[in-house]
């Protein structure tokens, strides 16, 4: 019967436990009970844990083999009250779908029913049907859809930063930890994966209940299951076993990567554990790799979940591809410790346990990447994509005040995954590699399995060294934006009487100086010397260059690890852009690069001119990283800031550096690399003809296997670009593609790739439906497509309404979601319409639109502007 194992509320209580978690670290005093306001409000959550604390919940959900039949659940919540003067406010916002059913407390083992109210997405608990002491509350409800990521055969669950609550009541908070145990009923045949390892499984007229074992104590975003149909894969690696759950039917991908991926985990497990001082904390470990997930990876302790593609690469992965799975891999292992084991106590902290997962993911990966230069790495992995967001009038402080969890999705962004581990970088420069790693032991060890925030970790580690922190981390934590540093230099008789830095504010008023660490390169016919400088004041001299001949650079940067808006003296920027490739050494030659781009979009380089350096250099580099940077570059110079009658004209010879650049590749993945920028950038009907007979598999290209997804990118392409019998490519391409998840992905996209604009017209009317997108990378996706340079024109129309959407998509989507909207939906225009579209936005926002918000849409635009009027400064 279907209704075989769906456990009752009094079996569900004889098997509660009492055990709770230590008492949350208390971030703020208590206050009387706020209102129950939408979201979840830094006021209630003040309150909830000065009262509240032991919390444990039993979790029951019945998983029907349709995603359209609903989702049943049941849970029995415990927890200690230290008092009863206010009602106790459990959260529970469930899409149309979701209801509550029945709320009882539980007295001498009876169900005594609780005159519960609803009100703003929450469950009002009256004190008068609660005790001072331990309660049980059990409750009966239909589970809301929307974090449950439902498919035809599988789901899986996303909760942060504060959507458990959308499925389920709960305490919706990062700083009231519980202990979990749950209970699935599933569709017999497919398998399951939770926080904790599997306790017992019975199987009964076609349906299956699986009981987890208890959680160690976790906050409501990283609690997690999954279950559908699945492959998996076991491995033995220093003692420990791992289990990998996939959906990938290509049999020879998996057994090309299953190794790889094991290995990594391991070694990053292993590097941790000797680094903090802590044995793993939380038993077994499982991993999901989903089609088409929303985030790079999920770091539920237990059931890490990750983007399939990040970790299962194609036969022709690049070496960033290589780089980027294992740093993915290191990120979410880290988390397990930073983030699971020490939890931010609120989300304004939230990119405390980012930062210190992208931070330890660069330590780690260097050993299993011997050949790479790290620190070139380092920079190109960190450096442009934080300057893309702190170069606008969008960017944010890395520390943000939060007052509502129903906002915390819009603190993530490269602020916190790319800049903060530049400054915690700096950070450890400061106080030194072994004082830092001991101040982390003594943050873990203090508050494993509890709550804590960045100024209790600034006052240990400031205990523990001469050094301001406290002012430090106002300039680099607590303010948005980067300093301007100009270089001066002065020559007498061939040699260097003096080299100075100015630093100054962006923002005169505030004037802000920003401390910190640089390794200045003046460079020689001969090589680069790198001089050492303390950045801490409006103006320095860099003593070590006074008396040396004259340079024919200075770059302020060359080493890597300063931080900020670089302006070269004229000199060194004239010789730079002639003659950038000459530099011998590979880092000093990938920092110079970030700065000629920053200086483009300053107006100080023509962007002709970076296509003309990026032309000649490419066939010169000899590092991978900066090759693939380059055509980074490249392309986006060639599609955003070169007009179209332009690029028409000098698409010959980028096609031809390109064609003799994947030619010359010694590597698959430099191959590749070049392959890819080909195929993106093709307009002579040369290289159209010649990528449309690759696609057919009438022609080869030496050295490159190409894989199933491969051959969609190839068609969207061609489609794009109204190639004879487009519909048919995309249509032959559907039925050729095996893997039924990549196969559903192109059928979703299509509309966008016609050639017919009421079908585009249609495909973005559907948009409007947060049902329609459900599949978050298959709607970018489809929105590039919609917004490409060669369809950009026809599709200004877009541009207003994506942008009204836009209050709507944060509060429907998932966390990356908003800014990668936007950018999917301004990054194929360089207009005037365009820009005027967005500035109109702008300047008619109603009182009281998020300003965060506004500045995703800053930011996301910002390129638009510099391509347009100059800019905005």
């Amino acid at each position: 019967m279907r209704a075989a194992f769906l456990l009752s509320i009094p079996i569900l209580l004889a098997q509660v436990s009492r055990a709770g978690p230590p008492q949350p670290h208390p971030r703020r005093g208590a206050t009387t009970v706020p209102e129950a306001e939408p979201g979840v409000s830094d006021a209630l959550a003040r309150d909830r844990v000065a009262r509240i604390s032991g919390v444990h919940y039993t979790m029951t959900f019945r998983i029907p083999a349709s995603k359209a039949e609903p989702i049943e659940g049941s849970e029995v919540i415990t927890f200690e009250l230290r008092d009863t003067a206010a009602p106790v406010v459990l959260d529970f916002r469930p899409d149309a779908g979701g209801r509550l059913y029945k709320v009882t407390v539980v007295r001498d083992e009876a169900d005594v029913p609780i005159a519960a109210q609803q009100r703003n997405g929450h469950i009002i608990l009256p004190s008068a049907a609660l005790m001072k002491g331990w309660n049980t509350i059990a409750i009966s409800f239909r589970a809301g859809n929307a974090p449950l990521n439902r498919n035809d055969d599988f789901l899986y669950t996303i909760f942060v930063p504060a959507r458990a609550h959308e499925a389920f009541p709960c305490f919706d908070q990062p700083d009231l930890k519980a202990r979990w145990t749950l209970l699935l009923e599933i569709p017999e045949g497919w398998e399951t994966l939770a926080n904790a390892a599997e306790a017992r499984r019975d199987s009964a007229d076609g349906r299956t209940l699986v009981r987890f074992g208890e959680t160690e104590p976790i906050s409501t975003y990283l609690f997690a299951f999954a279950a559908g149909k699945f492959s998996m894969e076991r491995a033995q690696r220093d003692g420990r076993t791992f289990r990998m759950f996939h959906r990938e039917t290509d049999a020879q991908k998996v057994a090309r990567n299953r190794d790889a991926i094991f290995d990594l985990h391991a070694a990053a497990l292993k590097w941790l554990e000797a680094y903090t001082g802590i044995p793993y904390p939380f038993g077994k470990f499982d991993f999901l790799l989903v089609p088409a997930f929303q985030f790079g990876g999920m770091e539920h302790p237990g059931a890490i979940f990750y983007n399939a593609s990040g970790l299962m690469l194609e036969e022709s992965a690049t070496q960033n591809e290589k780089l980027g799975r294992a740093s993915v891999i290191s990120h979410e292992t880290s988390h397990l410790w930073f983030g699971d084991l020490v939890t931010m106590q609120w989300f304004d902290d939230v990119w405390m346990k980012e930062v210190m997962a992208n931070f330890m993911a660069a330590k780690i990966v260097n050993p299993s990447f011997p050949e790479i230069n790290h620190e070139l790495r380092f920079l190109l992995a960190h450096y442009p994509s934080a300057y893309d967001v702190d170069r606008t009038r969008g960017t944010n402080a890395i520390r943000q005040r939060l007052a509502n969890l129903s906002e915390a999705g819009t603190l993530y962004g490269a602020i916190i995954y790319q800049k903060a581990p530049i400054v915690m970088r700096q950070l450890e420069t400061i106080v030194g590699a072994d004082t830092y790693r001991d101040g982390l032991r003594e943050y873990l060890q203090r508050y494993s399995f509890a709550n804590a925030s960045w100024p209790d970790l600034i006052d240990i580690l400031d205990a523990r060294t001469p050094e301001d922190l406290k002012t430090w981390s106002q300039a680099w934590v607590e303010e948005a934006g980067r300093p301007i540093v100009a270089t001066r230099l002065d020559v007498a008789d061939g040699r260097i009487t003096r080299l100075s830095l100015t630093e100054r504010d962006p923002v005169e008023a505030r004037g802000l100086l920003w401390n910190q660490q640089l390794q200045v390169a003046v460079g020689y016919a001969d090589g680069v010397k790198l001089l050492p400088v303390t950045l801490n004041a409006a103006s320095v001299d860099v003593t070590d260059a006074a008396g040396l001949p004259a340079p024919l650079f200075v770059l302020p940067n060359g080493g890597g690890i300063g931080y900020g808006e670089f302006h070269l003296d004229s000199g060194s920027l004239g010789y730079l852009v002639g003659n950038l490739p000459d530099i011998g050494d590979a880092l000093t030659r990938g920092s110079a690069w970030v700065t000629l781009w920053d200086a483009m979009l300053d107006r100080e380089v023509r962007p002709d001119g970076v296509i003309a350096l990026a032309l000649r250099a490419l066939p010169r580099e000899g590092d991978e990283q900066n090759a693939q940077r380059i055509l980074t570059y490249l392309n986006q110079a060639y599609w955003r800031f070169t007009p179209a009658a332009t690029r028409r004209d000098v698409a010959p010879k980028v096609e031809q550096v390109l064609r003799d650049g994947l030619a010359a590749a010694k590597s698959t993945s430099l191959k590749s690399a070049y392959f890819s920028t080909l195929r993106d950038v093709a307009q002579t009907p040369e290289t159209i003809a010649w990528l449309t007979r690759v696609w057919r598999q009438d022609e080869q290209v030496p050295g490159l296997t190409f894989s199933e997804r491969d051959y969609m990118q190839m068609a969207e392409e061609l489609a794009v670009r109204d190639v004879p019998e487009a519909g048919s490519v995309v249509d032959r391409q559907i039925e050729r593609t095996k893997n039924p998840d990549r196969q559903a992905q192109l059928v979703f996209v299509k509309p966008a790739l016609s050639g017919d604009p009421a079908v585009r017209d249609r495909f973005f009317a559907s948009l409007a439906d947060v049902a329609n997108r459900r599949h978050e990378p298959w709607v970018l996706e489809g929105l590039r497509y919609l917004h490409h340079p060669l369809r950009a024109a026809s599709a200004e129309k877009y541009i207003a309404p994506s942008l009204a959407m836009l209050q709507d998509i944060q509060r429907t989507g998932d966390i990356f979601f908003p800014k990668r909207w936007m950018d999917a939906t301004l990054g194929g225009h360089q207009s005037a319409t365009a820009a005027r579209l967005v500035r109109t936005f702008l300047d008619r926002l109603p009182p009281g639109y998020p300003d965060r918000l506004r500045r995703v849409v800053l930011s996301a635009a910002d390129d638009l502007f510099r391509a347009t009027d100059g800019g905005h400064r």
